[in-house]
C-alpha cells in the first residue's frame, strides 16, 4: 500500500481513505446521499479527466471498479449508480477530478419511486462538497446553509474514520 498523505484538490483526506493505489484512492463520502456513497479519486490532483494519461485513468476506473463491488456487497445493494461531473459546467465543484459511488437497491432505496431524482441529488451534493469539507477541516466559511435533507448531516472526521477503517477492512480480505 501506498502510504503518506492524500489530498483532494487541496483538502486532506486521509484518514478519510479507505483504498489506496500508487495512482488513486477511495474515500469516504463527507454528507453521503446513500449509505455507502463514495469517492475514487486519481493521487494526481487535475481538473478534468481529459488531463490524466492513460495510466491514471486506468488505474481511476479500476480502482472504481474494484471499490463499487466491495461496497455493492458491503452495504447490501444490487446496483451502482457511478458518476463523474467532468468540469464546473457539469457541476464538479472541487477541482479535482473524482468519480462517485453510490450503491443501490431495488426495494429501500431513497429514490426508488423516482430514481432519476438521485441525479439532482448529486448535483446538489457536489455543489456543497467544497464549503463541506472546508467546514468539516476547521476551516471559516462565509456562508452556511441548512440542508433540507435532514438525512444527509455533515458528519465529522472520526465518524468517516470509523467507516474507512471498516471498509479498508473489506479489502483486506481480497
Amino acid at each position: 500500500m501506498v502510504s503518506g498523505p492524500l489530498f483532494f484538490s487541496t483538502i486532506d483526506v486521509t484518514r478519510q481513505a479507505f483504498l489506496r493505489t500508487a495512482l488513486s484512492y477511495a474515500i469516504v463520502n463527507l454528507k453521503p446521499i446513500v449509505p455507502g456513497h463514495v469517492l475514487v479519486i486519481p493521487t494526481r490532483p487535475v481538473k478534468r479527466l481529459i488531463d490524466l494519461s492513460s495510466e491514471e485513468v486506468t488505474s481511476l476506473f479500476s480502482t472504481a471498479q474494484k471499490v463499487g463491488k466491495v461496497v455493492e456487497e458491503a452495504y447490501k445493494a444490487d446496483a451502482l449508480t457511478i458518476a463523474c461531473q467532468d468540469g464546473k459546467a457539469a457541476g464538479q465543484s472541487i477541482p479535482h477530478v473524482h468519480i462517485h459511488i453510490l450503491p443501490r437497491r431495488s426495494k429501500g432505496d431513497k429514490f426508488e419511486n423516482d430514481n432519476d431524482q438521485i441525479y439532482p441529488a448529486l448535483e446538489k451534493s457536489e455543489s456543497e462538497l467544497s464549503r463541506d469539507f472546508q467546514i468539516s477541516q476547521g476551516q471559516k466559511h462565509e456562508v452556511l446553509k441548512v440542508d433540507a435533507d435532514e438525512h444527509r448531516t455533515l458528519r465529522s472526521v472520526e465518524e468517516m474514520e470509523k467507516e474507512a477503517v471498516w471498509l479498508r477492512s473489506l479489502f483486506l480480505s481480497d
